[in-house]
């Protein structure tokens, strides 16, 4: 099972029926694609939240909305499990023509396409959001 197209798909849902928050299953790596879109204003807030009795955390992500439109459109996985896809720094894509986000898996960690370019990394394009 995919994980991160499983979250990234979640959270896209949770836009479209217009919920504050949605849960996520816990990994780091969606811990940090949660933090890449908050920071970039995707996702208002996240909270790693450890369920009591049980072996297992989820993430609680709340939503965020520009007046009655959601502040994500659409999300498009690029690499799965099936087919990776890498790209060295100067090939990184921009997504809409640097409106949108391409979420990079970097040796430096997960980051923004921009931020890949600047510190000169490339790695493996998980997905496209705007």
């Amino acid at each position: 099972m995919d994980i991160v197209a499983d979250s990234l798909i979640r959270i896209k849902n949770s836009y479209l029926s217009y919920k504050e928050r949605t849960v996520l299953p816990y990994s780091k790596l969606v811990l940090s694609i949660c933090k890449l879109l908050k920071e970039e204003g995707f996702i208002e807030n996240f909270k790693e939240e450890k369920i009591e009795g049980k072996n297992f955390s989820r993430i609680n992500v709340e939503l965020k909305y520009l007046g009655k439109k959601a502040a994500l459109t659409d999300v498009k996985r690029i690499s799965r499990p099936g087919l990776r896809i890498y790209k060295p720094s100067k090939a990184l894509p921009r997504v809409l023509n640097g409106f949108g986000l391409a979420i990079i898996s970097t040796p430096k960690g997960v980051m923004s396409d921009k931020k890949a370019r600047k510190e000169g990394v490339g790695g493996e394009v998980l997905a496209h959001v705007w």
